[in-house]
């Protein structure tokens, strides 16, 4: 199944969807796209759903905000693949090197990307999003990680350099800043997405491809990383982990690029649809100064 919010940002409404275009609306059989909701999908309603009755939304023109309310943890992981690593010419790592990014920086499928004002170097990061869909501490086997996810979903760790890098090791300032987290367009169930080794991971900005490959690159499988992650890490249902990008991000380009007011910037993953962010960069303050 796959699941949608569609709406004015703070209004959205819950969907699954019929097709590529159509959506049953939920709204009044379910609250919202939540992690319990996943966890414990109402199995009958939503087969009622999908054959008729609840009304039918047309979703061309109308707003698809993130999949799934604002989670209550985003869990990161860097140099998730071996050709990122050998992009910034650092060693893979043997364990997950994690962060986190702020709740409420999460936005729609088609939501601006809002840089900072003194933003000078702007990057794009595709990754595969894992929700979890119940509360797990400590879990005993990579097959137990893999029953607690919920679903998958497109994802960019947008991502300031300056602010990430310049402050002395702390990235949270370049990764939390509101809609650094563009996900969507629509949330996918385990079932829907069965081989995560294949997912072709593809971005472009202005319609030149910038990344281009596949999980079968990671160096730490999505199992693997909720296994581990879940030693020191208590997850709440509707978490979201961001699992790492592949090479091609700006700032491992030779020259290094930036992203520019007005850029486009496209992602899409297997069975995961695609996301088209337009970038805007306010202009400074007259008075404005760096951190």
């Amino acid at each position: 199944m796959r699941f949608v919010r569609f709406g004015p940002a703070g209004r959205e409404r819950p969907g699954m969807m019929l097709s590529n275009d159509k959506a049953a609306d939920l709204s009044s059989l379910v609250g919202d796209v939540t992690g319990e909701f996943l966890g414990d999908l109402p199995i009958a309603e939503l087969t009622a759903a999908a054959s008729g009755s609840v009304p039918v939304i047309d979703l061309k023109g109308i707003r698809l905000g993130p999949p799934i309310t604002r989670p209550s943890a985003i869990y990161a992981v860097g140099l998730n693949y071996r050709d990122h690593a050998e992009e910034t010419g650092m060693d893979c790592p043997t364990q997950p090197i994690v962060f986190a990014k702020a709740p409420n920086s999460v936005c729609g499928s088609t939501d601006d990307v809002v840089l900072p004002r003194t933003a000078r170097r702007g990057d794009w990061e595709a990754e595969l999003g894992v929700v979890i869909g119940r509360t797990a501490f400590e879990l005993s086997s990579l097959d137990e990680a893999a029953r607690v996810i919920g679903g998958y979903v497109a994802a960019n760790d947008v991502s300031e350099r300056d602010l990430q890098l310049g402050g002395g090791g702390q990235w949270l300032p370049g990764k939390s800043f509101p809609t650094a987290c563009p996900l969507g367009p629509w949330l996918a169930t385990p079932d829907e997405v069965t081989d995560l080794s294949a997912l072709r991971v593809h971005l472009t900005v202005n319609g030149e491809t910038k990344q281009d490959g596949t999980t079968a690159d990671m160096i730490f499988t999505v199992p693997e990383l909720v296994f581990r992650l879940s030693q020191y890490l208590r997850f709440e249902a509707g978490d979201l982990i961001v699992t790492g990008t592949p090479a091609g991000v700006g700032m491992g380009r030779t020259p290094p690029e930036h992203l520019a007011d007005g850029d486009l910037i496209e992602l899409s993953i297997t069975h995961l649809g695609t996301l088209r962010n337009t970038v805007r960069i306010p202009a400074p303050h007259p008075t404005s100064g760096r951190l």
